[in-house]
């Protein structure tokens, strides 16, 4: 019998009913053997519909065989003056994207990161401050 963790309940890899349902017993699990039995056939005739103009089976089986096709940006080198203000550095971003240098998606994920970096650097900066302030006040 497992023992139970005094934190978090059971042990982590230790089932709760280690004498569950065995794997593939489901309904869905004799399903899908009863069919894998037939999957070769069934595949052949589908792709034999689709070559004979049957959009519905050629859908299945793209839909099913071929991942999606997603949209791909091209890289971009985009060059940023680092002693720039994150102002200058947006607006040089937004720029690229006028004038076609960089795709609109591509523009508001760096946007996104400079306004991380400019939340980050307000933390330091607030720090920074208070570290005076106690100092000043301990003396």
């Amino acid at each position: 019998m497992p023992k139970k963790d005094q934190t978090s309940g059971w042990k982590p890899g230790q089932s709760g009913n280690p004498n569950g349902r065995p794997p593939g017993t489901s309904e869905v699990g004799r399903l899908r053997a009863a069919i894998s039995e037939h999957l070769p056939e069934i595949i052949a005739q589908l792709v034999n519909k689709a070559r004979g103009g049957d959009t519905q089976a050629a859908r299945l089986l793209l839909e099913r065989v071929l991942p999606p096709v997603k949209a791909v940006e091209a890289t971009v080198t985009l060059e940023l003056t680092p002693r720039a203000s994150l102002t200058e550095q947006g607006e040089s971003i937004v720029r690229a994207v006028a004038v076609g240098l960089l795709a609109p998606g591509q523009a508001g994920a760096l946007l996104a990161g400079l306004g991380s970096i400019a939340r980050l650097k307000e933390v330091d900066e607030l720090t920074k401050r208070l570290e005076a302030l106690e100092a000043a006040a301990g003396k």
